[in-house]
């Protein structure tokens, strides 16, 4: 029925989460095994959990301060300072948020203009976007492929500026890709930041999790490289390394200015993040380094084991360094992303997601998420190496 009410075009004009769909099929079927959810399989370490009982337990159950208990914004700036050699203030410059999506909408929000352009790397996770147009703000997608291990280069931003680029959205290491950065890619992409005057919004929530020759090197947060400390936004988090998705607390480093208009939006809109979670996230940092080190440790080991499945299947699969996702291509099924997704699920029970729900250069493959216990990740491949084998010999029928 039609009440008559009218919608903004802002929300009317962006699709659902491509992401929401198939695990609200899966949700209704049994003995599913879901490869789709980016969300630790892990309970949140021990001190964490304690450290939160006892805040309740001594009655911290009241608003903190807008900005964050002083504490963990503390422990925050000490934690990027010793993994980065980067210092941001406690007080002037760290932003205590309701996870790292919040801090997402008050960054676009406090810097984007009605018609200012965002350039955002796709593929790329499917809520940055719509919160960009949610801000007034114009996107244009930089496309990236796996022939350059889906990296986003200095010349590919550069060929999509126009006058009205004003921010630049990375997100490494990247979900879905599992892509991670090389220094002498970001160095280059500095020298046009700089050139051209742009604000880099950065979000680095996968940054403890990555591996392999990425691990060896380490992470580049943007805000170490020079000339980018008083032009990036970074955003961080505890969701993923410490396996806190339900606590929701996330944080945002950025130069004061910015701070000063993000800490006003999140006053109106929010008041604080969640109390219990602020004191579970100072134990996060100071007591958890060994815990993010095992789940990190274990992730990888799943990694190699859905790679290697999935090569074996067929499906040849881009090396994911980061995260916890990999994005195998399956175009040698002769079906879309949708229709694999799809036929996936209703067949064999396993959920994943079609790859261009996050952006067009994700047609053609799919995001499966290793975050899962061995044993689920070893069935789900056995099942999907039997659902490729059956299209791809109807593909060579048809073909041959």
């Amino acid at each position: 029925m039609d009440s008559g009410i009218k919608l903004t075009s802002r929300v009317t004009s962006v699709p659902p989460s491509g992401i929401r769909r198939f695990f609200e099929i899966a949700a209704t079927m049994e003995d599913v095994i879901t490869l789709g959810i980016g969300e630790p399989d892990f309970v949140s370490p021990a001190p964490i959990i304690e450290a939160a009982k006892r805040s309740m337990d001594e009655g911290r159950t009241g608003y903190t301060s807008n900005a964050g208990i002083g504490e963990l914004r503390e422990a925050i700036s000490d934690e990027i300072q010793r993994l980065y050699n980067v210092r941001f203030d406690p007080g002037s410059e760290i932003l205590v948020t309701v996870g790292v999506s919040e801090a997402v909408q008050l960054a676009m929000l406090a810097l984007l203009e009605h018609g200012d352009e965002i350039l955002i790397p796709e593929p790329c996770f499917v809520s940055y976007g719509p919160i960009a147009i949610f801000a007034g703000a114009t996107v244009s997608y930089v496309p990236t492929t796996v022939d350059t291990d889906f990296q986003v280069t200095a010349a590919d931003i550069e060929a999509r500026l126009t006058p009205r680029s004003k921010m630049l959205f990375l997100s490494y290491p990247n979900n879905p890709t599992g892509a991670v950065l090389r220094r002498e890619t970001l160095e280059e992409i500095a020298e046009l930041v700089v050139d051209r005057d742009l604000i880099v919004l950065s979000d680095e929530i996968y940054d403890r999790l990555i591996y392999g020759a990425a691990h060896e090197y380490g992470h580049t947060c943007l805000a170490s490289i020079e000339g980018l400390r008083e032009r990036t936004v970074l955003l961080g988090g505890f969701s993923k390394a410490y396996a806190m998705t339900g606590w929701r607390v996330g944080y945002v480093c950025a130069p004061n200015p910015v701070y000063e208009a993000m800490y006003k939006l999140h006053q109106y809109i929010i008041m604080s993040a969640p109390t219990a979670g602020q004191y579970g996230a100072v134990a996060a940092l100071q007591e958890c380094q060994p815990d993010v080190e095992r789940m990190r440790q274990a992730y990888d080991k799943r990694r190699r084991i859905i790679v290697d499945g999935f090569r074996a299947a067929g499906l040849p699969t881009f090396e994911p360094e980061g995260a916890f996702y990999c994005f195998p291509d399956i175009r040698s099924t002769g079906l879309s992303s949708e229709e694999f997704a799809q036929r996936l699920l209703e067949e064999e029970h396993v959920a994943v997601v079609p790859g261009d729900a996050f952006g067009p250069s994700g047609a053609g493959y799919v995001r499966c998420s290793y975050a899962n216990s061995v044993e689920n990740i070893q069935e789900a491949v056995e099942r999907i190496g039997r659902f490729c084998r059956t299209y791809q010999n109807l593909t060579s029928e048809i073909t041959g």
